[in-house]
């Protein structure tokens, strides 16, 4: 099954919206082993919607279409679908049954635009959608299938979810696909090919080793394509394996769908460890990593966000000669940060960061991206300074995932 994913919208191409369908549409299809042939925008333009599906179709089995469902005029989707496929439209009512319930939920009254929601193409096969009012269309023609879905991402994903990819799966009886992940953090790709170049020389063709790189994390995803699904999934796991052998353990993170700061969940609650952390130059942006986890209250108590000075010396005990004489960013500080927020919070260990995140601020001591971070416990603080650069967002991005990483390695040594 090879698929070309299309999505509509003069938000996507001004870069007023960024669009993150198709990557989550790309990875969902490479699950069911459907081949991504071509990604497109196009503007709410029916000229340029009408060449896209006839350019798209040519070599894709499949078209997935996003965007332009919605009540407003310049969604013209609908339309033009029933013009490349020279039908009418028929009023569909389940849909407007859904939209009742919606509306009553809501203590909301349907517009006419709203309701116009359940006119569709007469050849379309309607493919409900439980996460908001405009419904996902099936299509076939010739051989080939399109699929129109809205653009909201979490009404596509659940669409996808739920409709469209067992639908494909049935109609092309799409080859076996299995794949595993493990995530790593500590160093970049370039370090880790050089480890795995034997083993990516070696490795049968049926398998494919793809580097998926993150800021301070580098994924590593086996895939596994064939016709033997048993087969399949026992060699899949042998080099699986393997793989996971011949890398340094204390680059491992998590596997499959683990994140930094989801690996560092389950190992916090797996050793009966609480956490806090006191931040500076990072703004609370590590605690929201740590507090975008599910069911993260079971190990993390809290953060002090101690941005200025009179924070660090009220709230955290950092002593004013401390700050005096060796500067709020240094080894010293971030020591007694980590101290203070210990016994603040009352926990097992904690992370203390700060920095110049930029884009100014710096001085010839101390540059922009300069970081000091410490991880520690009661008995034990070990610290790391960074040197980055002058993007300010990427600075607090990566000092928050190398402080994850830094407690990390700090449990693994001391618990």
């Amino acid at each position: 099954m090879t698929v070309h994913i299309l999505t509509i919208g003069d938000e996507l191409l001004i870069g007023q919206v960024i669009d993150t369908n198709s990557a989550h549409m790309a990875q969902m299809l490479h699950e069911i082993g459907a081949k991504v042939i071509g990604k497109s925008a196009v503007a709410d333009s029916r000229e340029d919607i009408l060449e896209a599906l006839a350019q798209t179709s040519k070599k894709a089995s499949a078209v997935l279409i996003t965007g332009g469902l919605g009540p407003t005029k310049d969604d013209i989707t609908k339309k033009v679908l029933a013009e490349y496929f020279g039908v009418g439209f028929v009023f569909h009512q389940p849909t407007l049954e859904w939209l009742n319930k919606l509306y009553e939920r809501f203590d909301r009254v349907m517009t006419d635009s709203v309701r116009d929601q359940c006119l569709v193409p007469q050849n379309a096969t309607v493919l409900p959608n439980k996460m908001g009012s405009a419904p996902g269309m099936w299509f076939e023609e010739k051989g080939k299938v399109f699929v129109s879905m809205p653009g909201v991402p979490f009404e596509m994903a659940y669409l996808m979810e739920h409709e469209v990819l067992p639908r494909l799966r049935h109609h092309f009886a799409a080859s076996p696909t299995a794949y595993r992940t493990l995530l790593t953090a500590g160093e970049g790709e370039s370090y880790i090919a050089k480890i795995l170049a034997d083993f990516e020389e070696k490795m049968p063709s049926s398998l494919k080793l793809a580097y998926l790189p993150r800021i301070g994390q580098v994924r590593l995803r086996l895939t596994a394509a064939g016709t033997d699904e048993q087969a399949l999934l026992k060699l899949l796991n042998e080099k699986f394996n393997e793989m996971v052998s011949l890398l340094p353990p204390e680059l491992i993170a998590g596997y499959e769908d683990d994140l930094l700061e989801s690996a560092i969940g389950k190992l916090l609650k797996e050793k009966n460890l609480t956490l806090s952390t006191a931040e500076s130059c990072t703004g609370g942006y590590l605690a929201h990593l740590i507090t975008s986890v599910p069911g993260a209250s079971a190990y993390f108590t809290g953060s002090v966000v101690s941005y200025s000075n009179e924070v660090k010396m009220n709230q955290l005990h950092v002593r004013k000669e401390t700050l005096q004489e060796h500067g709020a960013v240094s080894e010293q500080t971030v020591r007694e940060m980590v101290a203070g927020v210990l016994d603040l919070l009352k926990t097992d260990v904690a992370i203390a960061i700060s920095g110049i995140a930029g884009p100014d601020g710096g001085t010839a001591e101390k540059p922009v991206g300069t970081v000091w971070i410490a991880a520690g416990n009661g008995s034990a603080i070990e610290t790391r300074m960074l040197k980055l650069g002058k993007d300010r967002m990427r600075n607090i991005q990566y000092s928050a995932i190398h402080a994850l990483n830094m407690l990390r390695l700090f449990m693994r040594r001391h618990y």
